[in-house]
């Protein structure tokens, strides 16, 4: 399902350099990345989205080729059809619940409107138990309808697998046991392969069968 094999080298203000190199396959359905914070998590999984340019390598999914340096291949994050859940959820401070999750199915350069009803929307408002808050904006949320509100957007784009970032670290902990439980009932209920980075044991445990663990840029199976 994922195939990577990426190298990338980042040159610091102190001429001091951080190295990516990472590789991994598997075809589990939920998978993730253990490591502290600097560890380079984030940057592979940017990378896999489209969000970031190795220096080498390859990332597949499926029989798809995503980047390819020595083919000179890089498909732009839109054409990747992966969801990416950011760790503070990047939600648009300006714009509603609804048009939030409406904004996942917008291709150009107006935002959702207001007041506009969308079938996809309302399935998703509903599933997500966000329908009174529908119309409340990001800073009138609690953690987790922010959560549940980012998680709408990305899955109504149908997406082929789901990219989370640290999904559960601004929650408190009663509230990341909830998430996850929540977030288990949407993998199975979807069959949606999910890749998470997280620096949370618990957050392993909980959501992954497959684990690999990030130290100083490189990549080993757990």
């Amino acid at each position: 399902m994922f195939h990577v094999n990426i190298q990338k080298t980042l040159s610091a203000p102190d001429n001091k350099t951080f190295c990516l190199s990472a590789a991994f396959q598997t075809s589990a359905k939920r998978n993730a990345i253990l490591g502290v914070s600097g560890s380079g998590k984030t940057l592979l999984l940017k990378s896999i989205a489209g969000l970031f340019t190795p220096d080498t390598g390859e990332i597949r999914f499926n029989q798809q080729v995503f980047f390819d340096a020595a083919k000179k291949i890089n498909a732009p994050a839109n054409k990747r059809r992966l969801a990416f859940v950011f760790q503070d959820y990047a939600l648009f401070p300006h714009l509603t619940v609804r048009q939030n999750i409406a904004f996942g199915l917008t291709t150009g350069l107006f935002n959702p409107k207001k007041h506009q009803r969308l079938p996809e929307t309302d399935y998703w408002l509903t599933q997500m138990d966000l329908q009174n808050v529908a119309e409340h904006y990001p800073a009138q949320l609690s953690g987790g309808q922010k959560q549940r509100t980012a998680l709408a957007r990305a899955l109504i784009t149908e997406p082929q697998a789901l990219l989370l970032d640290e999904p559960f670290s601004a929650l408190d902990a009663n509230l990341r046991q909830k998430m996850r439980r929540e977030l288990l009932e949407w993998q199975t209920r979807l069959n949606l392969p999910v890749l998470l980075i997280t620096h949370d044991e618990a957050d392993v445990n909980a959501l992954a069968d497959a684990v690999w663990i990030m130290e100083n840029g490189h990549l080993r199976a757990e």
